[in-house]
């Protein structure tokens, strides 16, 4: 298909019937208006916001510096060559930007991207549809891969290593396998799991990049990026306080600005100072480090609960009302990167630092020498 230089976002569903694509100009709250630069206005929710902020290209992509590098080089040979890039594999924790990477990617490619996530493929049926009508050299962004099935996996081998597909028709006597011949396309996955994948699926990538934490440098250009693309004033001060205050990323980063913005508006003059950035996440229960009311109950209830571990996560879960996959996903990567807590073989400890912070006050007198794991509290 003829190549008109925007990016397209297809919708794939699990019905097995193949993506569509709408080629029209997009139009506000469109699935489409994720790939155009919108003119966002304060009346606007926090996706479409969230969509506007997003970078369009590797130039304007702040952070991961290493990983931009290698990805641009590698896009700008297969570009150069008319292939199809190399199938990529993104992994870390959540909100880092791999959605954007991917979205940048099929834009550089001037290339449509195929959007989709791996809980929507549940059956052969549907990866076959959504491969069978893949152009070529198109982009199949898969979120979160690590939920795909074992059969739906298994499409995925022949389609990755040798753009085809071999299924079977009828039963018994009748069976039999048709070739399905696919276009060159590459495949992105996303995951916050990489362990969850298989070997033989993992192996089938070319580039393999981990997105790590932002410093605070970073994320202070990204406040200051999304604060003039949402026509804020800002000074730098207030910008580095926010950014202080995001957890080493960026989706938080853009959502407490916004949440700042409000508060600016309505309490002050609109100009996003330290100081009014400081009370408005004080307002939203966001302390100096960046830890949530969530984060800091965790803590505490690990530090005070249970004497600061070892406890097992399903028993946080309970005590917490929370589901695990949460506390793994979203609460523990952070707490684990500044060094508050500890994964053990016998469950989850707090650190000494940990520990204070929860307001919990270590037992100077403890003697640890008899057992290093063993922490007493008073």
């Amino acid at each position: 298909m003829p190549k008109t230089g925007r990016e397209k976002i297809v919708g794939a569903g699990a019905n097995g019937d193949g993506p569509s694509v709408d080629e029209s100009e997009p139009k506000a709250g469109s699935e489409a208006s994720r790939s155009e630069a919108i003119n966002p206005v304060k009346t606007e929710d926090d996706e479409r916001v969230g969509n506007a902020l997003r970078p369009k290209r590797f130039e304007e992509y702040v952070g991961q510096t290493m990983v931009v590098d290698s990805i641009s080089v590698a896009v700008k040979a297969a570009s150069r060559r008319f292939d199809a890039l190399d199938h990529v594999l993104l992994h870390g924790p959540p909100g880092l930007g791999k959605t954007t990477i991917a979205h940048i990617i099929a834009r550089e490619m001037d290339s449509r991207l195929v959007h989709t996530s791996g809980p929507a493929m549940e059956r052969p049926a549907d990866v076959v549809g959504i491969l069978s009508n893949l152009d070529e050299r198109d982009v199949l962004f898969i979120d979160e891969i690590h939920r795909l099935s074992s059969a739906v996996e298994e499409y995925l081998y022949s389609a990755m290593e040798d753009f085809r597909v071999d299924f079977t028709t009828g039963q018994g006597a009748f069976a039999k396998t048709i070739n399905l011949p696919l276009q060159p396309f590459t495949l992105i996955g996303s995951t916050t799991r990489v362990g969850m994948l298989s070997a033989p699926l993992r192996d089938r990538f070319g580039l393999v990049y981990h997105l790590d934490y932002y410093n605070e440098e970073q994320l202070t250009l990204v406040v200051q990026r999304s604060a003039k693309i949402l026509e804020v004033d800002i000074t730098e001060d207030g910008a580095a306080e926010i950014a202080r205050r995001s957890r080493g990323t960026p989706r938080i980063a853009n959502r407490l600005l916004r949440r700042v913005r409000d508060y600016a508006e309505v309490k002050h003059d609109g100009v996003i100072t330290q100081e009014i950035s400081r009370d408005a996440l004080q307002l939203e229960g966001v302390d100096k480090i960046g830890l949530d009311r969530l984060d800091r109950l965790y803590l505490e209830t690990l530090a005070k609960n249970y004497d600061g571990g070892p406890a097992g996560v399903n028993a946080l879960a309970a005590t917490l009302n929370e589901e695990q996959q949460t506390l793994e996903d979203v609460v523990e990567p952070y707490l684990l990167k500044i060094g508050f807590i500890l994964r053990t073989t016998q469950g989850r400890r707090t650190t000494p630092e940990g520990a204070k912070h929860a307001g919990v006050i270590q037992d100077p007198g403890a003697d640890l020498k008899s057992d290093p794991q063993q922490t007493r509290f008073l």
